[in-house]
């Protein structure tokens, strides 16, 4: 109960700013392919499946909802006052994350290595999406005066955000600033959190596009990785190499713009605090693998 809490905790931090991806946690903790696999058995696998799905699920999203929660309280608020600080961070935090995947998946990146053009394209992703963010139209958007046109577009943003948030390199955070949500989302579950029920109907449409979003994308990720795995980890690879980019121009998408990252700006003290962090994880996530391993 206790590891499964933890990772969903880890996640919600991950996922509720710009930068990280949830998958990323997952991926570095050592629970990725379980985590995917437990979705993929609740919706589609027969009812032995779904029931261990379902409790590790449970324990999981427990940990998720309390670290978001905290994440809405504490982090959001950072993510904008301390932008710099908060990007540094995420710099480290990929940087030492790549040597992880390559190491953990030497054999998938070993297959073809003419499969680096996937790479490039996940790269290309990630920089495309995060140039959308210059351009992004949506702006005062509010969660608690929806007209219909508005109600879809917020349920489709919700679909297309959770799915980026269950792939390691794309932030689903980075998707809902570019569509204009993110401010106004993170706004509505603090209102929401308050008491404020006017935001209800709104978070309402947002939560059935996740919901929506998690049903259809989780089958794809599971039959990539099962048949299409070196071409999926060097995507990811790319996702990742992307991040970089849309990190640096993060603080260029906030409510208000400022400059992106840079030199002048960059925080060399959160970023070897990054490192650490991933080094920290790994420890644990070898330590359950280790466990694992005896327990098998």
């Amino acid at each position: 109960m206790v590891k499964q809490f933890f990772n969903g905790v880890c996640m919600a931090m991950a996922d509720s700013v710009p930068g990280v991806s949830g998958g990323t946690i997952a991926f570095i903790l050592g629970f990725y392919d379980r985590f995917i696999g437990s979705i993929n058995d609740l919706i589609y696998e027969k009812s032995d499946k779904r029931k261990a799905a379902f409790f590790y699920l449970v324990k999981m999203g427990i940990g998720w909802i309390t670290g978001m929660i905290g994440a809405v309280l504490v982090l959001s608020s950072a993510f904008e006052s301390h932008i710099y600080v908060v990007s540094s961070l995420f710099m480290g935090f990929i940087l030492a994350s790549i040597p992880l995947v390559l190491k953990e998946e030497k054999a998938s990146f070993a297959e073809n290595k003419r499969n680096i053009i996937f790479a490039v394209l996940g790269a290309a992703v990630v920089i495309g999406i995060t140039l959308c963010n210059q351009t992004s139209f949506m702006t005062g958007v509010s969660l608690n005066a929806l007209s219909l046109p508005m109600m879809i577009y917020v349920f489709v943003a919700g679909m297309i955000a959770i799915s980026a948030m269950f792939l390691p390199g794309i932030s689903g955070s980075t998707l809902l600033l570019i569509f204009g949500l993110y401010m106004p989302v993170i706004t509505g579950v603090k209102e929401l959190l308050h008491l404020n029920l006017t935001y209800f109907f709104g978070l309402s449409f947002f939560g059935i596009g996740v919901i929506a979003g998690a049903l259809s994308v989780v089958k794809g990720i599971k039959i990539c990785l099962d048949r299409y795995r070196s071409k999926t980890m060097y995507t990811i690879i790319g996702l990742m190499i992307g991040s970089f980019y849309a990190i640096i121009m993060g603080p260029t998408t906030l409510e208000t713009p400022v400059s992106a990252l840079s030199f002048q700006n960059f925080s060399f003290v959160s970023f070897a605090a990054g490192i650490l962090l991933v080094v920290f994880l790994q420890l644990i996530g070898g330590k359950k693998r280790v466990v694992v391993e005896q327990m098998i």
